[in-house]
């Protein structure tokens, strides 16, 4: 016995991955809001000919929407210590919360930094925010201009786009919790 397709899940996958709405799939494919979301959600069973109409609006054949795999498995939401996937290297580690960040909006950070680690002498700028809480150890953290020395429970918070660096210049490792959105590495 072949397995039934859920049409409603894989038109709702193929529109969101066209970044489409409904309402806006509606009008390109000529018909009322109401359908798409009956469609999308079980309600309404449609015909080849209205489907291809609606695969029209994305568009899609009718032979890419039957080929598509079947609706994205929901993404892992917990990790275990050993799953944090390891992005950098050296005297500062950061080890990331999830391997594949395609898609996703934020990145979270365990940012290890060893004595006398610096993120270097030219200063990082690149879009979005960022922000982060000591856990253990002392941090040198410069934003456009302004240092100030964080110890553990301390945090910062600020746009990206500002000149900024990180410096541990204690004797001891450094902890930070960070996340920046959006994921920059």
């Amino acid at each position: 016995m072949t397995p039934e397709i859920d049409i409603g899940a894989r038109l709702k996958s193929a529109r969101l991955a066209r970044k489409i709405s409904q309402r806006e799939l509606a009008r390109r494919a000529g018909v009322t809001n109401a359908t798409i979301s009956l469609i999308e959600s079980n309600q309404m069973n449609p015909s080849v000919g209205a489907l291809k109409r609606v695969l029209d609006g994305l568009p899609m054949s009718l032979a890419e929407f039957f080929a598509m795999e079947g609706q994205p498995a929901p993404r892992k939401a917990f990790y275990t210590a050993d799953e944090l996937a390891e992005v950098g290297k050296g005297k500062i580690s950061y080890r990331q919360v999830g391997a594949d960040l395609s898609g996703r909006a934020l990145q979270i950070l365990v940012e290890r930094y060893a004595p006398g680690a610096d993120t270097g002498r030219v200063m990082l700028r690149h879009e979005g925010e960022e922000g982060g809480v000591v856990i253990r150890g002392r941090i040198e953290v410069t934003v456009s201009g302004q240092a100030r020395v964080l110890g553990p429970g301390d945090a910062y918070y600020f746009e990206s786009a500002q000149p900024h660096r990180f410096r541990n210049l204690g004797k001891e490792p450094c902890e930070v919790i960070s996340a920046c959105t959006p994921p920059s590495f």
